[in-house]
């Protein structure tokens, strides 16, 4: 199979458009050709008249470990190109920056989940390029978690770095399709271009054992852990650990001070159907960093893989609401929820990470039922399937 840019590389009519242009590109450490070249190394190699690069959260080259942690702007000490970041002192390219190209290619591994920025970093590029008269092309790269839909849609007003648009949780769209979502939906008047991929099974998600996985970002080490994603990342908006400073970011969860015995037996007992799909595993782990840094946490591995995980069956937002419910449901007065700054919001990060304030109120109301959420997920899953039909491309 072929990912966008490699055909970009080896297709010359694809790329002849790009002649006497001037071309930037937004990139990523898992920008990188099937031989595992990076992407502004490859194109400049090809000679393609680089003029600018950009970096999203984390960097261009992934330097930035955590949440929250800006990237510089800086010259590629190999191109000589200005590298400017859209996680540091802007998140929205500004006038000077967009002066540099005319034609911007977006090559960006995505993880299929609304929180993940990149996807708000592609509407921010949009709307500019809009503005100015610019061009996108993204050179398209799997979902890595495929077409299943879950959670719920962002609600109007809830907007926010991790928020893009109306999308539920887990949308599955490729970032080129997404692309086209925004065009479509934000009505923006954009030269606008998608590189798609050959051979690509959307179905299935990831092409294991076709291509190499590189991290898109620090705490993304794997397929297992774009799998739980779409769950585990509202653990970002709680007092638990989810697993950062451990080999296992995002897959497992927990604390010193959880009886993890009872809350697996409290979730089979809420909601058996909703722990289909996976296995999860009662371990223990230390943090080395980020909460509970240093001290021995009681938790649940999930599983994804083998004969364990079934990619249809397998429903992580549902799965990590139904591990708060269980949580609220044996001990009422726990301090769940966690309040800082998140993301430049001030507003609760459970709910800017949810796009609204039901999950958290579903988990709180101790006469809610999951079959509450259920119905409540099950309108905003349908209708978004519906929906995304006009820009699927695969």
């Amino acid at each position: 199979m072929k990912f966008g840019i490699d055909r970009l590389l080896e297709e010359r009519a694809l790329a002849k458009p790009l002649a006497g242009r001037r071309v930037a590109l937004l990139a990523h450490p898992a920008s990188v050709t099937q031989d595992l070249v990076h992407s502004l190394d490859a194109l400049a190699a090809a000679g393609v008249k680089l003029s600018a690069a950009f970096g999203p959260q984390h960097g261009l080259r992934g330097d930035k470990q955590d949440n929250m942690v800006e990237s510089p702007d800086f010259t590629d000490p190999v191109h000589g190109i200005p590298v400017f970041s859209l996680y540091g002192a802007v998140r929205k390219p500004t006038d000077r920056m967009l002066e540099r190209f005319d034609v911007l290619l977006v090559d960006l591994q995505d993880l299929g989940c609304r929180v993940y920025t990149f996807l708000t970093t592609l509407r921010y590029v949009l709307e500019a390029a809009a503005q100015h008269g610019k061009s996108v092309w993204v050179l398209d790269r799997p979902n890595p978690i495929g077409r299943p839909v879950e959670g719920l849609k962002l609600r109007p007003g809830w907007e926010s770095f991790v928020g893009a648009g109306e999308l539920p949780m887990r949308h599955g769209l490729t970032l080129g399709e997404a692309g086209k979502w925004f065009v479509r939906t934000l009505k923006l008047d954009v030269e606008y271009e998608v590189v798609p991929m050959k051979g690509w099974k959307a179905g299935a998600g990831w092409p294991l054992g076709e291509r190499a996985w590189v991290n898109p970002s620090p705490n993304a080490p794997n397929v297992s852990m774009a799998r739980c994603y779409p769950g585990t990342v509202m653990l970002e908006g709680t007092t638990l650990s989810e697993g950062r400073g451990t080999t296992r970011p995002l897959e497992l969860f927990g604390a010193p001070d959880l009886d993890m015995n009872g809350v697996i037996g409290k979730m089979k007992t809420l909601a058996p159907r909703w722990l289909e799909g996976c296995a999860l595993r009662l371990c223990g782990f230390e943090p080395t960093f980020h909460k509970h840094a240093g001290k021995l946490c009681a938790g649940l591995q999930i599983h994804v893989e083998g004969r364990q995980y079934g990619h249809e069956a397998f429903r992580p937002w549902r799965l990590m609401a139904l591990a708060f419910k269980a949580i609220r449901s044996l001990s009422p007065d726990y301090a769940l929820w966690r309040d800082f700054p998140y993301e430049y919001e001030t507003r609760l990060a459970i709910d800017v990470i949810n796009g609204g304030t039901l999950l958290r109120q579903w988990v709180d109301d101790p006469a809610a039922r999951p079959a509450d959420l259920d119905a409540a997920a099950r309108a905003d899953e349908a209708a978004w399937g519906e929906e995304r039909k006009a820009v699927l491309l695969y």
